[in-house]
Parts: structure tokens; C-alpha cells; sequence
């Protein structure tokens, strides 16, 4: 059964113990950090941070001010777009649930960037030979029979970990146990087919910054549509450049010749 990944943001306390948690295990460097508007340090998710706690500062119909903590990571689709988009199955979604990556097959064409609703994947834009980055659900630790180095690092348990469908059925008890506290939408749940990381908020999700325009249905059939003409694409283009090397070398005398006349 694929696993996931509950999280309650009315238990979240901002403390960021998760996002240290996934630097350690993933051995990622610290990054110049920000404060910004959102109250992030730092600021969004990066090849360097796969884990980000994210302070929104909002008022409540009473005209009380209060925090909310979001935690951001890859939301692990369960019939992901990037996996679809990607031409050499650099990525690929794992038996256990969660949506990994093949680095020695990434050709660095950045497709799953394009592909993803929730902007997910980034890019090594510092390096020489850049790759693509994101969490992976701590897969490594999941073949160990471990959970994911952020669920185990919380605190106050805003994060459970668990089988996907069991899940559902925790988030639907706390609902329907205290049904003043949320509002009635797991994020997740559906959307885009659904998604192995889900969310309970006591605030509509759109006012946290949460994609809310995403189909209910899942994206590959429509990635697919245009990531299946590449090859045309790739093979149009090499024959345009072939095409224009010929003409080229048709109309002006090779070098070779012209180094030859010069040496006599």
C-alpha cells in the first residue's frame, strides 16, 4: 500500500524541527537566509531545501490576528505529472508511494518543472552539471521500514505518517470529532487525482497560498499530449541544423582546402 503523510496545521508551531530534520538526513547545505514577507527563512524551496515552514500572519473574522504554519514539501501525487513529463525516467514514483529521482538519468531539460501544479522540482542553477532536486519522501528510509526524517522530528505531531487510505480515515475522524476546528476540505484528497501528502487547516487553503485551481483529475494524460512530441520535435530540429550545415558547407570552399592553397 503507498504511503504518505497527514499534516494538521492547527498543531503546527512554526518550530521548523522537520525542515533541520530533512537538511541532516539529506546531508543539504544551509542557504543565505531572509525575512521576508511571508516570515520564511528561508524564503521557498530550493535544490538546497526540500522541507520549508512557511509563517502566515492572518485575521480572523473576530479582527484577531493569528499565525498559521505551513509546511512545504513535494506533495508525492499519486499519478504524477513530473514522472509523466520526464523523457528518460529520471523520475519515477516508487512502490511505497513516494515520487523519487534517478540522478545519472536527468538530461537536465527541466520538463518536470514545467509540469508540476505546485512548482515543486528545482533546479541546480549553481552548478557546472546541474541536476533537478526535491524531497523524496526519505525513500531511502522507507526501504528500511523508517519513516520520513520530518515525521519523526515533529514534535507536537502535526505530521503522521502512515498508510495513504488510513490517512484519509484519521483526517475524516478529526474532522467530524471537532467540526468547528476545520474546515470541511482535505487537501489533497483529491486533487490532481490526489496526492500521497495530505493537509487539514482550520483556514481556507487558497489564503495560505495552496494551489486551489488544480483539476480533480489526474495530469499525465494531459502532460503526455505534448511531451509525446518530442521526439518529432528533436528529430525536426537535427534536420533543419543538418540542413543548414550542408547548404553552409556548399557554399563556401572547405578549410582544409583554403590551408593547403596557402601552404603551397
Amino acid at each position: 500500500m503507498p504511503k504518505g503523510m497527514l499534516i494538521d496545521l492547527t498543531k503546527c508551531m512554526g518550530c521548523r524541527s522537520c525542515q533541520v530534520a530533512c537538511k541532516q538526513w539529506n546531508n543539504l547545505p544551509a542557504e543565505k537566509t531572509s525575512f521576508n514577507e511571508s516570515f520564511t527563512n528561508p524564503p521557498a524551496l530550493s535544490a538546497y531545501t526540500f522541507t520549508n515552514v512557511e509563517f502566515h500572519l492572518l485575521e480572523e473574522s473576530s479582527g484577531k490576528l493569528d499565525w498559521v504554519f505551513v509546511k512545504r514539501q513535494c506533495l508525492h501525487c499519486q499519478d504524477p505529472a513530473c514522472v509523466s513529463a520526464c523523457p528518460v525516467e529520471a523520475l519515477y514514483k516508487t512502490e511505497k508511494g513516494a515520487v523519487a529521482y534517478d540522478v545519472d538519468k536527468c538530461m537536465g531539460c527541466r520538463y518536470c518543472m514545467v509540469a508540476c501544479p505546485f512548482e515543486i522540482p528545482k533546479f541546480e542553477w549553481d552548478k557546472t552539471y546541474p541536476a533537478i532536486a526535491k524531497c523524496d519522501l526519505c525513500s531511502d528510509r522507507l526501504e528500511a521500514g523508517l519513516a520520513p526524517a520530518c515525521a519523526t522530528a515533529c514534535p507536537t505531531g502535526a505530521i503522521t505518517f502512515g498508510e495513504r487510505e488510513e490517512l484519509l480515515k484519521e483526517a475524516r475522524a478529526r474532522m467530524a470529532k471537532e467540526p468547528g476546528k476545520y474546515i470541511n476540505h482535505i487537501y489533497g484528497e483529491k486533487e490532481v487525482g490526489g496526492t500521497g501528502v495530505l493537509y487539514l487547516s482550520s483556514v481556507p487553503f487558497e489564503k495560505l497560498g495552496f494551489n486551489t485551481r488544480v483539476p480533480q483529475q489526474a495530469l499525465p494524460p494531459l502532460t503526455w499530449n505534448a511531451i509525446s512530441e518530442i521526439p518529432l520535435i528533436a528529430l525536426g530540429v537535427g534536420a533543419l541544423a543538418t540542413g543548414l550545415y550542408l547548404n553552409t558547407k556548399r557554399r563556401n570552399p572547405s578549410d582544409e582546402g583554403d590551408t593547403e592553397k596557402g601552404e603551397e
